[in-house]
């Protein structure tokens, strides 16, 4: 930059005598008008809008503040700056000073979440990893210069970015101690969200007056579960939708049943289906014996009858099954199992026809003859 130019500068910032700050940002909290050497004319007029609060900063100590409002900057409305300087003349010439402007408005929608996973101890899981995020909004307090003091200090450019990482240290901290000592199950934390929130906001307050601030509004928006106890419980909840689990196993069994009748020829998809249907079976008897472990210790039933003997049916060069007797019964009156069928079991050396088996003597034997031919 050339000498002219230098002095073009000068000139030109020296008699800029109108201050002020239109905000087109939305994270800023305090803004520091630029000026050449902080050097304010004699007679500047001082434009503070709504939502803003002017300080003037001399010598490093605070001059004055002044609140929404047009001003002129002279020693009858700037008396405090007039005692520092303890000028003799009076304003005869521009004088050095720092201005400041502080947004005094709310800031919305200030994100907070753990960062990793709080150990919990639930009463009804146990110890447990718990997650939690939500919202909260803040404005400067009454009196902006305890925040510049306590926070911003010098920063004439200080936006949200500066303090946030500080506020979610202060959240995380409270709300953790606060869901320990609450003792609330984890699945009734959702219908105390409420609670929750204002309880915290409450506690929370004193932290953020002591940077010079003022906690509006704090949210929980959500407190959630790790991913493989989130699973757990959605099986929890199918089983609780599924009711009565011997009804449901007939009913896949049957299904499975309907399926291979009506694709007699299609090999391997009937025998799965038909497999399911046995599997679902064996999952129904699991589960049974799972949800009522007491009635078996306690002899309140008896226990489950001895695993019948099982047999693979080759259908179409396809391996199916297993099958138990029953289930070859009904395969048999279906017209999906013959004497001819080729069928194995453990103990077995080879695969063999039906009829050649001992143990499936009965089950072929219980199929009425086919009619008398008509004469």
């Amino acid at each position: 930059m050339g000498l002219l130019e230098k002095i073009k500068e000068k000139a030109f910032n020296e008699f800029i005598d109108i201050i002020e700050w239109l905000d087109e940002t939305q994270d800023t909290i305090i803004w520091r008008f630029p000026r050449y050497q902080n050097e304010i004319k004699n007679g500047a007029q001082l434009i503070v809008r709504e939502s803003q609060v002017a300080i003037l900063v001399d010598q490093g100590q605070f001059a004055d503040v002044f609140q929404p409002g047009r001003y002129e900057l002279t020693t009858q409305n700037i008396p405090i700056l007039a005692t520092l300087r303890g000028w003799k003349y009076g304003f005869n010439s521009p004088f050095k000073c720092e201005v400041y402007f502080v947004n005094t408005k709310q800031f919305l929608n200030l994100k907070w979440g753990t960062k990793n996973p709080i150990m919990m101890r639930d009463p009804e899981f146990g110890p447990i990893r718990m997650r939690a995020f939500g919202t909260y909004c803040f404005k400067i307090g009454s009196d902006p210069r305890n925040f510049i003091k306590n926070v911003a200090g010098t920063d004439g450019n200080f936006t949200t970015e500066g303090i946030q990482e500080q506020l979610r240290n202060f959240i995380i901290t409270k709300f953790t101690d606060h869901l320990a000592e609450s003792k609330i199950a984890a699945l009734d934390l959702a219908s105390n969200l409420n609670e929750f929130s204002v309880a915290l906001q409450n506690q929370l307050g004193t932290d953020f007056q002591d940077l010079g601030m003022e906690l509006t509004k704090f949210l929980i928006e959500n407190i959630s579960l790790p991913e493989e106890v989130e699973r757990a419980l959605d099986k929890r909840t199918s089983m609780g939708i599924v009711g009565d689990m011997g009804k449901y196993t007939q009913f896949q069994f049957a299904d499975a049943l309907r399926a291979g009748a009506d694709n007699p020829g299609g090999g391997s998809p009937a025998g799965d289906a038909m497999g399911m249907g046995m599997g679902f079976a064996m999952a129904g008897q699991m589960a049974s014996q799972m949800m009522n472990p007491q009635q078996y210790q306690q002899g309140a039933v008896p226990p489950p009858i001895q695993q019948q003997k099982l047999f693979y049916v080759a259908v179409n060069g396809q391996q199916t099954g297993p099958f138990g007797i029953s289930q070859l019964q009904q395969l048999l009156i279906q017209g999906q199992f013959s004497p001819k069928s080729i069928v194995w079991t453990q103990g077995m050396t080879a695969w063999a026809e039906a009829s050649t088996v001992i143990e499936l003597a009965p089950v072929l034997g219980a199929v009425p003859p086919p009619p008398p031919p008509v004469s």
